[in-house]
């Protein structure tokens, strides 16, 4: 989707069409979650604190996130990629990977198809979609961004390797501002730079994420799409009004963190093992503390012990403007049945 939750509240709001917005955070404090196309020409992006967006686009409109009616529309979305295919593979409310190898509607054309079902979101959310063709996975994700907003693209299978040695490797999928800068400095700036590179030599200095740079450059991705994609994480974090310097504080904080990741889990029926403490200094510098328990869990006062436990683990750095808590190694696979009572009986245990 484009722009999802920026255009979500243009949708909603008319008012706010034609304007620049940001989802989330405030011109004082916060994070941007989303940013509207009229927003993103000033630079304003996500994950950006407010106060920056607010000083690159002083006209900036902040919005509240209404993950609701995204979760909503998200709905009507899916309803539609299911009357072409089965193999639907959700990445976000926003995204997912479709497989129209074989396809309900028997079409050819998987450009086609893209097309049709661009046009059914629109028809039936007014919301514009942008879609990426190709053989795998990762081409297509690639290609998805070219034509946004409202638009496709497709790579055929005799265009995927002058398309990837053409591209520049900060739009390569994966490939981050670390990444990149150390990429750049090594001499690789396109996919064919980095296509003149060794495996061993991509190894050694990215470790086993240069064994996979070196097969998708060579358009080699056998990642197949998945629909039953397996969650490997659920948190709850908040961003404060104001820094907080006391631990007393952040622990009521911490309280009402873990009550919230306590209703996720359950609405979600899953618990797990490792709960991680996240931590974003009032400089924007991030620490995690994580710890493994021995059994699974979903209860906030034991998420609250073990949150406890990691925030004294050792001194704080700075006052502290987020915190976040996570739960992961989570029993979202197919458990055997002693595994499942197990679950169950250790959380009666913990029943405080």
């Amino acid at each position: 989707m484009d722009a999802y939750y920026a255009s979500v509240a243009q949708l909603d709001n008319p008012e706010l069409k034609g304007k620049p917005i940001a989802v989330g955070g405030s011109e004082k404090r916060g994070v941007v979650s989303a940013a509207s196309y009229e927003a993103r020409k000033f630079g304003v992006r996500s994950a950006i604190s407010g106060t920056l967006a607010k000083k690159l686009c002083p006209e900036l409109i902040f919005v509240k996130s209404d993950f609701k009616r995204y979760q909503e529309i998200s709905a009507k979305i899916r309803s539609i990629f299911l009357e072409y295919t089965d193999l639907v593979e959700p990445l976000s409310l926003d995204e997912a990977y479709l497989d129209v190898t074989e396809n309900k509607k028997g079409n050819p054309s998987a450009t086609l198809i893209a097309q049709e079902i661009r046009e059914k979101i629109f028809e039936k959310t007014k919301l514009t979609a942008s879609a990426g063709i190709s053989i795998n996975k990762f081409v297509a994700k690639v290609a998805s961004d070219y034509n946004k907003p409202n638009g496709q693209m497709t790579v055929n299978p005799d265009e995927v390797i002058p398309f990837l040695e053409a591209l520049d490797v900060k739009k390569f999928y994966g490939v981050g501002k670390v990444t990149k800068s150390k990429m750049y400095q090594m001499g690789i700036y396109t996919g064919y730079d980095l296509k003149a590179k060794t495996k061993d030599f991509l190894m050694t200095n990215f470790g086993k994420s240069g064994a996979h740079y070196y097969h998708i450059v060579r358009g080699i991705h056998n990642s197949p799409v998945s629909p039953n994609r397996e969650r490997k994480s659920l948190g709850a974090e908040r961003t404060f009004s104001e820094n907080i310097a006391s631990e007393i504080y952040m622990l009521e904080r911490l309280e009402n963190i873990a009550e919230e990741l306590q209703r996720r889990l359950q609405k979600s029926k899953i618990s797990g093992k490792t709960v991680t403490l996240k931590i974003k200094y009032s400089d924007f510098s991030l620490q995690t503390r994580s710890k493994t328990l021995p059994y699974y869990v979903s209860d906030a006062a034991i998420l609250l012990e073990t949150a406890k436990e990691l925030l004294y683990q050792s001194k704080m750095k700075n006052s502290v403007r987020l915190l976040g808590l996570s739960l992961s190694n989570l029993n979202t696979g197919k458990l055997s049945v002693e595994v499942q009572k197990e679950v169950e009986l250790i959380q009666l245990k913990f029943d405080f």
